[in-house]
This record gives C-alpha cells, sequence and structure tokens, in this order.
C-alpha cells in the first residue's frame, strides 16, 4: 500500500464544481424530490443512520424515512470486515459497488445521504461514494432530524428500488495509510477527530491502546456542527482549521478511531474548502501495529 492513495486535489483550491458541493439542506431536498428539472431525475436519498452502540439502525429507518430512501449498512456497507485494516476499514470495490447499485445508485444521477442528525455516519457514505469515484454526492445537513421537524413528511414503506449502474472506481479522494498518516503528522497537519480525552490517552473505551499518533493535533469532529447538527457555516469552519494550522495552503489529513468520524472532519474541511486526506484505518489500524509510536497529553 502506497502513502497516499488517490489523487491530492490542488492546494489553494477546493477543487469543487456545483455539483460536488458537499451539503443540502432540507428545502432545497424537498424541491428536489417533489419538482425536479424536466432533465433531472429526482436524486436517490440513502440512509445511513448508524449506532456505535444500541438497537441496530436498520430499527429507525423501519419506524420511518424519508420517502423513498434505501437504507444502507455503515458496518457492512460502507466499510470491509474489521481486522488488523481498523474496525471499519475500505469496503472492498466489488462489495461496495454491488451494495449501491442494490440502493439504486447511479453513475451521474445525484446522490443524498442523511442520517439522525450531526452526519457522522452520512459523511463516511458521502466519503465512500466519492473516494470510489461517484462525483455528485451530497449530505443532507441537520439529517432525519431536520428533515422532520420542518413538517417533510417520512415513510415506512421499504422502497423497491430499481438496481442503479455505479461502478466503483478507487482513487476519486485520497487517502493515506499509517505510513502516509506519520509522514503528515511529522510535516503536514494531521487531525484527530476524536474527543479530547482520548486523544490526551485519557481514556480509551473502545481499542486496546490509548494516545494518539505523534504531532497530531487535536480537533474533535463535535467543533463541526452546532446544537442542532447542522454544520457551522464555512468561514466559521475555516477559521476553525486555521487556527490548527489546516489551510488550503497545508497539506491536511484526519483520523480518529476507526475512520467514520474523520470521515466527518473531511466532511467539514471540504465545506471550509481545504481538501484533505482520510486515513481510514485510523487509531485503530495504528495500534495494530506495535512498532507504532504512541504519544499521551495535549502534545
Amino acid at each position: 500500500m502506497t502513502n497516499v492513495f488517490g489523487p491530492l486535489p490542488e492546494r489553494g483550491s477546493s477543487g469543487q464544481t456545483d455539483d460536488m458541493q458537499p451539503l443540502i439542506d432540507v428545502s432545497a431536498l424537498a424541491r428536489l424530490l417533489d419538482d425536479s428539472p424536466l432533465d433531472e431525475p429526482p436524486p436517490i436519498v440513502l440512509d445511513a443512520r448508524w449506532n456505535l452502540v444500541g438497537p441496530p439502525a436498520i430499527e429507525a429507518y423501519r419506524r420511518g424515512h424519508l420517502p423513498g430512501a434505501a437504507f444502507v449498512d455503515l458496518d457492512r456497507e460502507l466499510a470491509g470486515p474489521p481486522g488488523p485494516g481498523g474496525r471499519h476499514p475500505l469496503p472492498a470495490a466489488g462489495a461496495f459497488q454491488e451494495a449501491m447499485r442494490r440502493a439504486g445508485v447511479g453513475g451521474r444521477r445525484l446522490v443524498v445521504v442523511y442520517d439522525d442528525a450531526d452526519s457522522t455516519a452520512a459523511a463516511r457514505a458521502w466519503w465512500d461514494l466519492r473516494y470510489f469515484g461517484h462525483r455528485r454526492v451530497r449530505v443532507l445537513d441537520g439529517g432525519y432530524r431536520a428533515w422532520v421537524e420542518a413538517g417533510l413528511p417520512v415513510s415506512t414503506v421499504e422502497p423497491v428500488t430499481e438496481p442503479g449502474d455505479f461502478v466503483a472506481r478507487p482513487g476519486g479522494l485520497p487517502a493515506l495509510d499509517a505510513d502516509g498518516a506519520a509522514a503528515l503528522a511529522k510535516d503536514g497537519v494531521l487531525l484527530d477527530a476524536r474527543a479530547a480525552a482520548r486523544y490526551r490517552g485519557e481514556v480509551e473505551p473502545i481499542d486496546p491502546v490509548a494516545g494518539h499518533i505523534p504531532g497530531a493535533v487535536n480537533a474533535p469532529t463535535l467543533g463541526n456542527v452546532g446544537v442542532d447538527g447542522r454544520f457551522l457555516p464555512p468561514e466559521l469552519l475555516r477559521d476553525r482549521f486555521a487556527k490548527l494550522g489546516a489551510t488550503d495552503a497545508a497539506e491536511v489529513g484526519a483520523y480518529c478511531g476507526s475512520g467514520v468520524t474523520a470521515a466527518h472532519e473531511i466532511l467539514a474541511l471540504s465545506v471550509a474548502g481545504v481538501p484533505a486526506a482520510l486515513y481510514v484505518g485510523s487509531w485503530s489500524n495504528w495500534v495494530a501495529d506495535p512498532a507504532n509510536p504512541v504519544a499521551n497529553g495535549e502534545t
């Protein structure tokens, strides 16, 4: 595996076209679902709700979801089997392609992904689709909660989805392995998206070793959103990341425990116009190799 795989966007530019803007609000999505342009079919909507602990998210989906939305399972479809590569490693291209086709995803049709509210799981679905080559993917800002609070309709009907024609081509977004993350922590900016106590090594509720990658800077994902789960405005996100050294003039990457909340960090950086690479295996992959160094405390 190479240190960085997938194209690194040019520094100084977000490289986004209108089709590649990462977020959509509930009113815009409702308009597209109700009255799509004549030359544009309505978007495919994916429900990516997920619980690290607790009842399976499919139960919440069955109690109510956006009309026509197909459920995608983060553990089984947005990640490969857990192991030395991490708790949520990249899925195999063929398996991911099959899962997305079952959900109706095509290569050209807009895809909108949502979760409960804060976009943590939806961001991983967004990142996976972008990494595997889909260029028209957006996350519903505020998620299911924002949709319901807007008084928009929900459904308990599981749709019969026409299979899509999506072709998974790896490399659409930059990604890091352990060597690449170590190099970025030394020579660029590597953001640790976990809570501060986990970063400092004071607690570690999931992985066998506590601490962080030496040189990484703590940037908990809770700082990316407001209390309603919606992302902060781009200018506030740019200011937040700039204070941590993460600007469009730097080489930037992010990791977390298993590559889920770090995808949220990549999404927030994208909103801020800062290209960044995801260390997909993240801390669960890093500590699988006892030769990798571990830091504790604030630095």
